[in-house]
């Protein structure tokens, strides 16, 4: 078949009979709280409100999961996805450790949760080596491990033999993490939207929001075709929409991009290792390496700054191209695999790598969770879980690290 580019594997595989369909929002609406974005980010924090007995509503501009989410990698990250040496610089000794030890945590709640709600996601525990190929890398893994050894963090290293085992790479040495995952992240969107439902949350597709007010008390947000009186407006689009330009400046725009193989052989795949670990390297930037059903290779990587529109569709065919060539130099057996999938996923990025979560002084009422660059989904857990804990006024010394204020 030939490749499909700019589309997402994820929607693909499921089958569209049974996409779940959402009223778009008419009329007038009064709820404790507003979430805005579908996504796997809003989605959970529509299901962790709905869960505490808050009265809340999401609104989607387009489908649920169509966007950000459906473009994921589906990888369930145990760290931020910046080095914890470079966190460390930025924030402070202190403030890394409670970092790296909350988004651990966000991990493991993630994969408990999916298991609780039986959401059938294709959720699969997984380890992860960061691997160092060339002499620089190794020098660079060396420092990374001796900073995460030195905070009191695991860090064992994983030898050349035992990383040839695992994923047939030829590797100086790797550092180990064993509490990351895979998922299907538009399973794991939708079953979080519909057990939100089912805990009474209101969701709404199809309802962009066109305006935002507010007073020293409430606030009102103003869609296509109605309104939403609100005490609490969340913010969960992954990064500022056109209605929060002046927040804009906190980030850099960027685009990685993604390949999904076609099945390799099996003849191929018995020279490929175990095929259980996610591989991560310390190229600049990093490639991230996965199985998909046990039989193709997703590759993602390639970042850029955010192409023009008018380009897009253009540079995914390239990036594409690029990704099965860096991928065959992992891989020299499956040179020849077509691609079935190209695509690409747009984040925002802050300067420290960890995303901004939480309120922001100059929009009273508001939350936001913006900059998750760590090109997995633990930070959609994540920030369902620190955005309770603001609206509920029980922020802890934890969520200090993902403020705007650190």
């Amino acid at each position: 078949m030939p490749t499909r580019y700019g589309q997402s594997p994820w929607l693909d595989r499921f089958p569209k009979s049974r996409v779940p369909s959402y009223p778009a929002h008419r009329g007038h609406l009064d709820v404790d709280v507003v979430i805005v974005g579908g996504g796997l980010t809003g989605c959970a924090a529509a299901y962790a409100f709905a869960a505490h007995g808050v009265h809340v509503a999401l609104v989607e501009a387009d489908r649920l999961g169509r966007g950000v989410t459906a473009a994921a990698a589906g990888w369930v990250t145990d760290d931020p996805g910046v080095g914890f040496g470079e966190i460390e610089r930025a924030l402070g000794l202190r403030a890394a450790r409670r970092a790296w030890h909350t988004w651990r945590r966000a991990a493991l709640d993630a994969a408990a949760l999916v298991r609780r709600l039986d959401l059938k996601c294709h959720l699969e525990p997984r380890p992860t080596l960061l691997v160092a190929a060339t002499p620089d890398e190794a020098a660079r893994l060396k420092r990374e491990q001796k900073a995460r050894r030195a905070a009191g963090l695991d860090a064992p290293l994983v030898n050349a033999r035992s990383i040839a085992a695992e994923t047939a790479l030829t590797a100086a040495f790797a550092i180990r993490t064993r509490d990351a995952a895979t998922l299907d992240p538009y399973r794991a969107c939708l079953g979080l939207a519909a057990a939100a439902a089912a805990r009474g949350a209101r969701l709404f597709e199809r309802s962009a929001v066109k305006k935002i007010t507010f007073d020293r008390k409430t606030a009102d947000l103003q869609t296509s075709a109605g309104t939403i009186h609100t005490r609490r407006i969340v913010v969960a689009t992954g990064s500022p929409t056109t209605l929060f330009k002046g927040l804009r400046r906190h980030f850099w725009f960027r685009h990685a991009y993604l390949a999904l193989t076609e099945p390799v052989p099996a003849r191929v795949r018995h020279h490929l290792g175990a095929r259980a670990a996610i591989v991560r390297d310390m190229a600049a930037p990093p490639h991230v390496v996965r199985w998909v059903d046990g039989e193709r290779l997703l590759v993602e990587g390639a970042d850029a700054e955010a192409p023009p529109d008018r380009h897009r569709s253009r540079i995914i065919v390239q990036r594409t191209g690029q990704l099965m060539y860096e991928l065959s130099t992992f891989y020299p057996e499956i040179s020849g695999l077509q691609p079935s999938h190209g695509w690409d996923a747009p984040y925002a990025r802050t300067a420290d790598g960890l995303p901004y979560i939480g309120p922001h002084r100059n929009y009273p009422h508001h939350l936001f969770a913006f900059g998750d660059a760590s090109h997995g989904v633990t930070g959609a857990f994540l920030a369902s879980r620190v955005l309770l804990r603001h609206h509920l006024g029980q922020a802890d010394a934890s969520d200090d690290a993902f403020g705007f204020n650190r």
